[in-house]
């Protein structure tokens, strides 16, 4: 009896490890979905998240990271594809980056939308996340919020400073891979830069979109340098700062997994102070 009591504790304890990432994940969901539904509602657009951030939701909860691929592209086509002509779209976004070719999909996708687009970014949106959110007609961003440089990047290396380094040397100094690479490194820089001038010309003027481009793209700052709400503004951004409250709270639920048993930031609120009180004070 005791033997048996041990086996179903014991299978019981196996069937909660394998199930309680799933059941806690099917709630995140319903909640996110609850949250989008509201904005939706309220702003009278159809909202779309592009969210990158570690989930465990896999067995024993192991965290995996995500950034913008063709998956990504391909689901945000298909519910861009799936708004009617004339309402108006939101997309959310919250990203380091990821593949050219889908943030460039999806981009287009959005400049093409014939009803008004918004980017709206509570956190950051960097590299492909920046590319995405230049075609949209408005940028909604936190104070905080920041976006990043669209210089392409080749492996490891940011491609204006391929093409820097080898301008500082001879050719005959140079191998024919590095050559190569410095070939490559100029094609990507014009195709990024002469795809963000479409974005942007039916916003501004052409010679200030071509300003813009050649600005993120030049490799002038590192790849992951913070373009502040300031900046964008000075840049010409069609910015502005009234994010929804309810993507705040949508980013709530977008939890980081627990691997640290000290949290790293808390937060207590000040205690709301009586007129009464403040009076006898």
């Amino acid at each position: 009896m005791y033997d048996m009591l041990t086996s179903l504790i014991w299978w019981i304890f196996v069937f909660y490890l394998l199930m309680a990432p799933q059941l806690q994940h099917r709630a995140l969901l319903g909640s996110r979905a609850k949250l989008l539904r509201m904005l939706a509602g309220r702003r009278g657009s159809s909202v779309i998240t592009l969210c990158h951030r570690q989930e465990s939701i896999g067995l024993f909860g192991i965290p995996f990271y995500r950034y913008i691929d063709i998956d990504d592209s391909e689901k945000v086509l298909r519910a861009i594809r799936a708004t009617p002509k004339d309402r108006p779209i939101d997309l959310i976004i919250h990203t380091p980056g990821g593949l050219v070719i889908a943030a460039t999909q999806i981009a287009k996708a959005i400049k093409d939308h014939p009803a008004k687009t918004t980017v709206i970014v509570p956190h950051y949106a960097m590299s492909g996340g920046t590319l995405i959110a230049l075609a949209a007609d408005e940028i909604i961003m936190d104070r905080n919020a920041v976006l990043g440089p669209i210089d392409p990047q080749l492996g490891r290396y940011p491609a204006p400073s391929i093409l820097k380094a080898v301008k500082q040397k001879s050719p005959d100094e140079l191998d024919d891979e590095t050559l190569i690479m410095a070939d490559m490194a100029e094609k990507a820089i014009n195709q990024v830069r002469e795809f963000v001038v479409w974005l942007l010309e039916d916003k501004m003027s052409r010679e200030k979109a071509e300003e813009v481009a050649r600005i993120l793209t030049e490799g002038r700052w590192t790849h992951d340098y913070p373009i502040t709400y300031e900046k964008a503004k000075e840049l010409g951004l069609p910015v502005s700062d009234n994010v929804p409250p309810e993507v705040y709270a949508l980013m709530e639920l977008y939890p980081q997994p627990i691997v640290r048993r000290v949290p790293t930031v808390e937060f207590m609120p000040a205690p709301r102070v009586s007129r009464r009180d403040a009076a006898e004070s």
